[in-house]
């Protein structure tokens, strides 16, 4: 089946290129060397390509055509123009070229074009020579789509041996460079050679416009196929000293989805062997001088993460919680702190932040991409110089001590890929003073709360004295410390009833009749004090219209316990005198019976009622 895809494949690929050849023919330029690069060590696909323009036309020419398929223009990440200048020599990223999408007059319908604006125009028999880097992201396919734990990754890449333009190729050339030496198959054409994991095609000459050779590769690549789906980071500016970037990520496995169950055991045996097509961890190459890192997920935080870093760079590795295999998915969230003096400038009475666009991890291809830059509360006149096209709107955040929130500037774009980190600015206005907003803001608060605080420990807040409700309230106040008052007495009563009870206890065990009458006389007079200052509340009660409703439950207590005081001290006289004439003991207990009984009753209606008042 493999074989029958390729096939149709290459089919296609044919049917394209004869459609290609009848294509018009631009011939005031020509190619007379072309040197292609590509690299698929990664799953990234970057193409390199050095050309040299000669202008054979008598009119001057400032501009070069490239010509993309569409199927391979949806997957075009990046597209980059500078000038040529030479090996081994760094490229200053001022010197890029323009590049712009246009649509030529008589161009086939199935390419897609781009105008590379030269420094200046060529002349008839002039020359000039740059470079063209083009970086495409998920142009690698699985094949096979699905493999299990134990199976190694293979994916297919699909091109042109020749370079496709519009302009005469004098000379050319192609090297492919691959991941492993390991290579299923490839397309071998006339001067195509191998070594070790790279494969060269050419030189070719004399190629005629829109020659176009299909190529595929079928190769080995166990590279991460780290892919986020959509990836937010937020960098939020404070003007105290700091910016704080939190990024969140929602990672999935782009390369053959997993098939069949995953042991652990085994993988944890021979990781390389029963998973060698999972990645295991990503590095993320954070700004130097990097402080509060942190890496986490909805669970919490996650400890297999490793921080180390120098004065030039700082790098993370993070772990997942498990290995990922193809179509897997995990999320997380990184945090860290940066030096606000190293990102944040002052120009012309302009502030303006000057941070990395993209995410630090290393090889990450993003399909959806939100920058949202949170500037502090009252910036103004916002502008943004971003290298690339970015779609953008502005968002209003409210966090702590915020009045009418913090505007945020969204950033927002697909298909990114590592070369898109690079640094943007964002311009604004934020005026001095109005960093003393929140230290006036919290100053005042606190003010306030301790004058509140003094102001209602000394106001009286209750209401006026010579309202009608106020005298009631006061009135009630007075009724329920009366109430409490005659409840303390009857309650000493009672425990003086308890102590004679208590006495009589003490004679039939010592047959001391005159410690007896001692208690007696002592409660007699205890009582009668008791008995003064029941009348005086009693009285006032009765005088009080607010006690009207429970002075009746409070009489019947009083009188009740009366009747229990008599029937106590009663019965105390009959047992002294019983032991004093020495009669029988049946005969003395046949006379307390019967006031027992009354005592007992008695007791138990004055604790109901002493209850009932409580509650009321």
């Amino acid at each position: 089946m493999g074989v029958r895809r390729k096939m149709a494949l290459r089919f296609d690929l044919i049917i394209f290129t004869i459609l290609l050849f009848a294509s018009p023919v631009l011939s005031d330029l020509i190619l007379s060397k072309v040197d292609r690069r590509i690299d698929l060590t990664s799953q990234i696909v970057r193409i390199t390509s050095t050309l040299k323009v000669e202008n054979e036309g008598s009119e001057p020419v400032s501009e070069v055509l490239l010509a993309f398929p569409d199927l391979q223009v949806k997957d075009l990440a990046l597209l980059k123009a500078s000038p040529h200048e030479g090996k081994g020599k760094v490229k200053s990223l001022s010197a890029s070229l323009p590049v712009e999408n246009v649509k030529p007059n008589g161009m086939p319908a199935a390419l897609t074009f781009y105008a590379v604006k030269l420094p200046k125009a060529l002349g008839k028999g002039d020359s000039y020579t740059f470079d063209v880097l083009a970086v495409f992201a998920h142009a690698l396919r699985p094949f096979p789509e699905k493999i299990t734990q134990a199976d190694i990754q293979l994916v297919v890449f699909q091109e042109s041996a020749f370079y496709l333009t519009p302009y005469v190729v004098k000379v050319q050339s192609l090297s492919v460079k691959l991941p492993e030496s390991r290579i299923e198959s490839y397309t071998k054409l006339e001067n195509t050679k191998i070594h070790g994991s790279e494969i060269k095609y050419g030189p070719y000459e004399n190629l005629p416009s829109f020659s176009y050779s299909p190529i595929v590769v079928h190769f080995e690549s166990n590279q991460p196929f780290a892919v986020g789906q959509e990836v937010v980071r937020e960098i939020e500016i404070s003007h105290w000293g700091n910016v704080q970037v939190t990024e969140h990520y929602k990672l999935v496995h782009g390369g053959a989805q997993n098939k069949g169950e995953f042991s652990r055991l085994d993988y944890q045996a021979r990781p390389t062997i029963r998973g060698a097509s999972a990645f295991k961890y990503l590095i993320a190459k954070m700004p130097p001088r990097v402080h509060s890192v942190y890496y986490r997920d909805e669970i919490g935080n996650i400890s297999t993460s490793n921080l180390w870093g120098d004065s030039k760079k700082t790098e993370l590795l993070i772990e997942p919680r498990y290995p990922l295999f193809g179509g897997w998915r995990t999320a997380f969230t990184i945090g860290y702190g940066l030096p606000l003096k190293d990102f944040l400038f002052e120009l012309e009475g302009n502030r303006f932040l000057n941070i990395t666009f993209g995410s630090p991890m290393n090889e990450l291809v993003i399909d959806n991409l939100i920058v949202k830059v949170v500037l502090p509360e009252g910036s103004g006149d916002i502008s943004v110089s971003a290298p690339f096209p970015v779609n953008q709107w502005e968002e209003t955040k409210l966090s702590h001590l915020d009045l009418t929130g913090r505007p945020v500037v969204v950033l927002q774009k697909t298909n990114v890929v590592p070369e898109h980190n690079q640094f943007f600015q964002v311009y604004y206005k934020f005026s001095k003073l109005s960093m003393l907003r929140e230290p006036f803001m919290l100053i005042f608060g606190f003010f306030s709360l301790f004058v509140a605080g003094i102001v209602y420990m000394h106001v009286d807040m209750s209401i006026s004295k010579s309202s009608a409700a106020y005298l009631a309230r006061l009135q009630w106040d007075e009724v329920q410390a009366a109430i409490q008052q005659v409840e303390n007495v009857i309650n000493r009563c009672l425990t003086t009833h308890d102590k004679l009870e208590a006495s009589l206890r003490d004679l039939s065990r010592t047959g001391d009749v005159q410690a007896c009458k001692a208690a007696r006389k002592a409660a007699d007079g205890l009582l009668k004090e008791l008995s003064k200052e029941l009348k005086l509340v009693l009285s006032f009660l009765q005088s009080s219209s607010a006690a009207s409703q429970i002075l009746p439950k409070v009489e019947e207590l009083v009188a009740k316990e009366k009747d229990l005081q008599e029937k106590v001290m009663a019965k105390h006289s009959t047992v002294v005198d019983c032991y004093e004439k020495k009669t029988g003991i049946r005969d003395s207990e046949n006379r307390v019976a019967a006031q027992q009984q009354k005592i007992t009753a008695l007791r138990q209606e004055v604790e109901n009622l002493l209850e009932l008042i409580d509650e009321i």
